[in-house]
């Protein structure tokens, strides 16, 4: 557990049910009751329809390193003492116009620096873990797939 880290607010009726989802241990995305696109980051109405009414949808959970960076401080006091680490923006294999930023790590629980950021590669198959870091809050990640 990373001392000090900021939470997201999990109860915020726009995003509660992706973070119910990853308790479960379920990547989840919304999809629009009117024109049937996937989107994410959640949002209150449809970018391509305007639709208001949406589901949420599981996806497979895998997909592909589309791009990534490297973390150096400054950063929040909580992050800085495992400075230089990976961040990975990932486009997922249901739906590749979705991307989602994250850890890429060995394990679930791994440390974020533990994944030598000289061997990661665009292009590179990942599939999400879950670490829970609160009762509430369980925080997709990425592993080699």
């Amino acid at each position: 557990m990373i001392e000090g880290l900021p939470l997201p607010v999990t109860d915020d009726p726009i995003d509660a049910p992706f973070w119910q989802a990853a308790l479960r241990g379920e990547l989840a995305v919304q999809r629009c009751g009117g024109c049937g696109a996937r989107r994410f980051p959640p949002r209150p109405m449809c970018p391509a329809c305007q639709a208001t009414a949406h589901a949420w949808v599981a996806t497979s959970g895998r997909g592909r390193v589309w791009s990534f960076v490297v973390a150096h401080p400054p950063l929040l006091p909580s992050f800085a003492a495992l400075a230089p680490y990976p961040v990975v923006l990932v486009a997922l294999d249901d739906d590749p116009s979705i991307r989602m930023v994250g850890n890429l790590v060995k394990s679930p629980d791994g440390a974020i620096n533990e994944v030598d950021p000289a061997t990661i590669a665009i292009g590179d198959p990942v599939r999400v873990v879950f670490h829970t870091v609160a009762p509430d809050v369980a925080l997709p990640r990425w592993v080699a797939a």
